[in-house]
């Protein structure tokens, strides 16, 4: 897939709110300082469309962005950042639920979760494990890649998914990135390109 034009749009404070026309959706969720931001900016190769923040737990609302006139990626508040009040936590866990939930136009979820952490968090674990509850399609992807060695990333890798394995049968699809080397970004393309085309 080429990113011919990539516009931001709106930021929502609910599901509710989202724009309704159909277009086909892809959320990009992960623990807060996972890499998000660096990730969508690689991915569409606008280095300034999602801002990178040095504070965890910036994005408190749901951000949509228009990408080729033909379906929106949807940048999601991060979980798990402790320093956020109890109140604001359950405010942005509300949120994130009712559009995982409730919206149709969602087609597939890209968890985000950084392979350099281990051994694998049960924040992530249980984040999963909720979108398995809520029958929500999803997919991983390793960020961070670039930091430490292949054979550490793929023993890494292997340690999540043996972690998953033990609540799923079967194991989602995942991919491994670098935003810094844009590693991973045609085999996400493409993936989210086969399902768009998927979805007419």
């Amino acid at each position: 897939m080429t990113i011919e034009s990539a516009d931001f749009i709106a930021s929502y404070p609910r599901q509710s709110q989202c724009p309704k026309n159909g277009k086909p959706e892809f959320a990009f969720i992960g623990r807060s300082n996972v890499g998000k931001s660096s990730l969508i900016n690689m991915l569409t190769n606008r280095k300034g469309l999602a801002k990178v923040s040095q504070t965890p737990g910036k994005t408190q609302l749901l951000n949509f962005f228009l990408i080729n006139n033909r379906w929106h990626l949807v940048d999601l508040p991060g979980y798990g950042y402790a320093k956020l009040s109890k109140s604001k936590q359950k405010e942005l866990s509300k949120m994130i639920n009712g559009y995982m939930q409730n919206r149709e136009e969602l087609v597939l979820a890209f968890v985000l979760i950084d392979v350099n952490i281990t051994p694998p968090s049960k924040n992530d674990l249980d984040f999963i494990n909720g979108l398995g509850e809520l029958g929500v399609p999803f997919a991983l992807v390793f960020t961070k890649c670039d930091r430490i060695g292949a054979t550490t990333v793929q023993h890494n890798v292997d340690a999540f998914m043996a972690a998953l394995s033990e609540t799923w049968e079967t194991l989602p699809k995942h991919f491994l990135s670098s935003s810094e080397k844009a590693r991973g970004r045609d085999e996400i393309l493409e993936y989210i390109a086969f399902l768009v085309k998927k979805h007419k």
